[in-house]
């Protein structure tokens, strides 16, 4: 699992490990900006649930760490939701790679509450991704 992950992001590896940075650190103009790994303390990158003294802080605090505020949830949605508009076959790909890829797409949507029905679903990938060498068995189906 280690590998897969650092193989997509190898600084990703490290979030999951420690969790996301969200420590800051002024810059020489006053304004605070998140520290990057090399500038954390050991203080900096131990669990911030200590730090919180009510159930709810420690709520807020797990569901921005692993969710990302209602901002980054929202760029993630349209930044996904363009891919899935985009979504196109890949020189070399296998239908199954094809399947792979759409699945995990659409199942990233849902997460983010933007849900894609079967029907469409089916329809983009008869109707705009498949190649046009594809016709007769779209046509068949």
């Amino acid at each position: 699992m280690r590998d897969h992950i650092q193989g997509e992001d190898y600084e990703l590896w490290n979030i999951v490990t420690d969790g996301p940075l969200t420590t800051l650190k002024k810059k020489a103009e006053g304004v605070d900006v998140p520290k990057t790994r090399a500038d954390c303390t050991a203080k900096d990158l131990k669990n911030r649930i200590q730090g919180c003294s009510t159930a709810k802080q420690i709520w807020d605090t797990l569901q921005v760490d692993h969710e990302g505020t209602t901002q980054v949830k929202r760029s993630r949605g349209t930044l996904l939701y363009s891919h899935y508009e985009n979504f196109a076959m890949k020189d070399g790909e296998t239908i199954q790679e094809i399947y792979t890829r759409f699945t995990t797409l659409t199942n990233e949507l849902n997460s983010l509450g933007r849900i894609i029905l079967e029907e469409e679903r089916v329809e983009k990938i008869l109707t705009r991704v498949l190649p046009i060498t594809w016709e007769s068995k779209i046509t068949a189906i």
